[in-house]
């Protein structure tokens, strides 16, 4: 499906939760002085502007970062990238995640992301120019394409916006497919909680899959707006870093 744009709904709750554990698990990654790949099968358009009439019809970022900023401890580094790209792009800027991975990423990193709606890809072709290899495709065909990736060792976030329904049926198969060929791999899944539940049978069948070093973790919001059905956010991680976890009860803290 072709009509989702994430700019009606950038830096929403979810996108800080989201955003907040791939900083931290990026953080962590890069510690270590070997090299990393990071794939995307959503990208969007890698940046938005806060202050543009998309984002200021639906004011989802008035209930997300400007809500939860001020409680992140200041040495958090989703504040850290934040930072860095307003000094660039403005202070109404808020990055999507493939800005926010190549903020965290270094020099010898190597970045694959996939956007299949043309206008959505032509601008994030133009944000991650020189930074990333951008796919026009579906994104779970350039996942399977790319991995096992060159580095082996690194990060694939899912983030659909799960208009196509079958998302919910399909991404268990994909994420087993996806860690046969990338064992070693982390394997991001970000998922909305709505109030009818519908994330509910997808997590039971990746719970029973006998993953390893999987994290699951979920934090509720209040509706952004009247009659919205988005109420949390959730992460599942397989072969999730060392760190995720504390990272992820920190976050629950400041959502609490």
């Amino acid at each position: 499906m072709l009509s989702y744009q994430h700019i009606f709904h950038a830096a929403n709750p979810a996108d800080v939760h989201k955003h907040a554990l791939l900083a931290s698990m990026l953080d962590y990654l890069t510690q270590k002085d070997k090299p990393l790949s990071y794939l995307e099968t959503h990208s969007g358009r890698g940046l938005y502007h806060l202050d543009t009439a998309e984002a200021l019809k639906t004011g989802e970022a008035a209930a997300g970062i400007e809500r939860y900023e001020a409680k992140l401890p200041a040495e958090h580094p989703y504040l850290r990238a934040l930072a860095k790209i307003r000094e660039v792009h403005g202070p109404t800027a808020y990055p999507g995640s493939p800005l926010l991975a190549s903020t965290l990423l270094r020099k010898g990193d190597r970045l694959h992301l996939a956007e299949l709606h043309p206008q959505e890809f032509k601008a994030l072709s133009e944000v991650m120019a020189h930074k990333a290899k951008c796919h026009h495709e579906d994104g779970f065909a350039m996942a399977h394409k790319v991995a096992p990736p060159e580095p082996r060792r690194g990060l694939l976030l899912i983030d659909p916006s799960y208009e196509v329904k079958s998302d919910y049926e399909t991404i268990p198969t994909q994420i087993l497919k996806l860690h046969r060929k990338w064992n070693v791999g982390v394997i991001g899944l970000w998922y909305p909680i709505l109030t009818g539940g519908a994330h509910v049978p997808m997590l039971g069948k990746l719970e029973s899959a006998g993953l390893p070093g999987t994290l699951r973790h979920e934090v509720k919001f209040p509706p952004v707006r009247e009659g919205h059905r988005m109420v949390g956010s959730g992460m599942f991680i397989v072969n999730a870093p060392y760190s995720t976890a504390e990272a992820a009860r920190n976050l629950s803290a400041v959502f609490a």
